[in-house]
């Protein structure tokens, strides 16, 4: 794909997102909603290979019943209320279809099928681009209507992604699908707070978002896609390596690293709301993600490859770490002390 459609892909892209994110009418939403899905098609589909097509075609399907559905509930909406403004939205049969709907933008469980098969067969740059910001625009629509959905239903999807994206990541060898579940997991953590306490919601995605491109970035540079070829790339540089193994930890939420700040807080905003049973719950589940996040460090950085069997041995690059991948490197391990700050932003 040559630079000038790439460019256009990704403007249309940050345009979509921008339009969602911006707008008060629920037409304008389900427009950048069908901008977006229109603009990573191309990004998905790009190698020609059967795998990306196929990858392709679900996410279109998919995407396509989830725009239907957001569609479908601001009419019921409008019908029953006479409002079609975003966060006029308050009768409860509209709101039971939009939590549906953006559960599977979102790739929530049970509607989390397409979302491991769909980023096993992207490239990893699109991969990141479907993790993160592709990410940003139905939970900027889950915020704005969070006063009048279901805490029950949103509970109850939150836990059973957390079990599901934990259980299902174990016996993962392809990196892409591991981060696809781990991404499941992390948004059973949005979606159990986004109703008490919205904010903290955009904080946990800001910082996933910031940890996972960190990942794919570091992944993209030392060209690994499986778990076999990661126990074999700690020759190229080391020192990203290294980095890499931090980042998986602050990924699986250890303190003292960036990512356990999020998970503190909606721990103790659970706890306040009187639900310490579901954070119990869901901090317990969280430690199958942090198994498959250890294994993923463990191949990073601790394991040496075999000796016994011949392989090419990969040397050492000469060509310097981006400046990108470091400062997002150092955020993602070492925020945690700076958090009261952080907290005054949010």
């Amino acid at each position: 794909m040559n630079a000038q459609a790439n460019l256009i892909f990704i403007i249309s892209l940050l345009l979509g997102t921008t339009i969602t994110i911006s707008s008060n009418h629920w037409i304008m939403a389900w427009t950048g909603l069908e901008i977006n899905t229109l603009a990573i098609l191309p990004l998905i589909s790009k190698s020609h290979h059967p795998r990306a097509i196929e990858a392709a075609t679900k996410y279109f399907l998919t995407q396509s019943a989830a725009s239907a559905l957001v569609l479908f509930s601001s009419m019921t909406n409008a019908w029953h209320t006479g409002q079609w403004d975003i966060t006029q939205l308050t009768h409860p049969t509209s709101s039971l279809i939009l939590t549906s709907a953006i559960a599977m933008k979102l790739g929530l469980v049970p509607f989390h099928f397409w979302f491991p098969e769909v980023l096993q067969g992207s490239p990893l740059t699109t991969g990141l681009l479907l993790s993160t910001i592709m990410k940003l625009p139905p939970i900027a629509l889950l915020y704005m209507t969070s006063h009048s959905l279901n805490p029950t239903l949103l509970t109850t999807l939150a836990i059973l992604s957390t079990a599901l994206g934990g259980w299902m990541g174990l016996n993962q060898t392809q990196i892409r699908k591991v981060l696809a579940f781990s991404s499941i997991s992390h948004l059973g953590w949005m979606a159990i707070i986004i109703v008490y306490n919205p904010k903290l919601t955009l904080l946990n995605f800001y910082l996933y978002a910031m940890m996972t491109a960190t990942i794919f970035l570091t992944l993209n540079t030392i060209k690994v896609l499986k778990l076999s070829t990661l126990m074999t790339a700690w020759t190229k540089i080391p020192s990203l390596n290294a980095m890499l193994l931090l980042t998986l930890l602050s990924l699986a939420g250890l303190p003292p690293l960036t990512g356990f700040l999020p998970k503190w807080l909606i721990i103790q905003e659970l706890t306040k709301q009187d639900m310490a049973p579901a954070a119990t719950l869901i901090s317990l589940l969280s430690l199958l993600s942090l198994f498959f996040y250890l294994r993923l460090a463990y191949c990073t950085t601790i394991t040496l490859p075999p000796h016994t069997t011949n392989h090419m041995k990969q040397w050492r690059t000469n060509k310097s770490t981006s400046t990108m991948i470091a400062i997002l490197t150092t955020m993602s391990i070492m925020l945690l002390p700076i958090s009261p700050m952080i907290l005054t932003i949010v």
